[in-house]
């Protein structure tokens, strides 16, 4: 028996191998400088199902963690990859909850003809209506009954909106790319883009109300760089 698990398990272990030998890694972390705005908690008495949840939600415009991380960062590789390489899209969706009159998460990356799956929990009426400027716009409703809706986006594309015209607070954002180099931050605001092939690469941070940041990292084979974004909120 472990002679047959021995053959199945070490051509996964060289095919993984395989696919990260020489690839370089860049890490880092986005945080937020100055005085944090005082936002104040989004109120949801306008929906009573959701109000016996919670009568308000937290203002997602600006999520913080310990020493001032940021939340909610998208970063990606905008500049630098190998011309003409394609990357397999992954076959788990993308999804999007609608629960207490939220959308969770908040950001997100999907790549181009990876599934968007959209749930909803909360037993009353919503819609999803998607705000691209490159993609076709699509509104779907979602009354009590209909638990889940797909979509998918067939162009590559920058942040975008999606919003529920029933709760107008109800508000998230999506970038489409043709490449897997893409994370969101989390309250540790950490980010990591890994497998990339040898090169200089310009990699950019964005953040829904304050911007963009870019920075411009070479890593070479097998290497692993560290940098960092750092907002603030602009001067009156």
């Amino acid at each position: 028996m472990r002679g047959s698990l021995t053959r199945l398990v070490l051509p996964a272990v060289a095919a993984l191998s395989a696919s990260v030998a020489g690839a370089g890694t860049i890490t880092g972390t986005v945080v937020f400088e100055g005085t944090v705005p005082n936002l104040k908690p989004v109120s949801v008495a306008a929906e009573p199902i959701c109000a016996k949840k919670h009568a308000t939600v937290p203002n997602e415009a600006l999520v913080l963690g310990a020493g001032n991380a940021m939340a909610n960062v998208l970063v990606r590789v905008t500049k630098g990859l190998p011309a003409g390489k394609t990357w397999p899209v992954p076959k788990e969706p993308v999804v999007m909850n609608q629960e207490g009159c939220q959308y969770s998460p908040h950001v997100m990356g999907i790549m181009v003809g990876q599934t968007f799956k959209v749930l909803n929990n909360d037993g009353i009426l919503h819609n999803v209506h998607a705000l691209p400027k490159v993609n076709g716009q699509f509104n779907m409703a979602m009354p009590p009954a209909r638990k889940e809706a797909t979509a998918t986006f067939t162009k590559d594309e920058g942040m975008f909106t999606i919003k529920c015209d029933v709760h107008p607070w109800m508000q998230s954002f999506i970038g489409v790319f043709t490449h897997p180099f893409f994370a969101v931050t989390k309250t540790d605001g950490k980010f990591s883009l890994a497998n990339l092939d040898p090169g200089t690469y310009e990699i950019e941070a964005w953040h829904e109300r304050l911007g963009t940041r870019t920075v411009t990292v070479t890593v070479g084979a097998s290497d692993t760089k560290s940098v960092s974004f750092k907002f603030s909120t602009p001067a009156k």
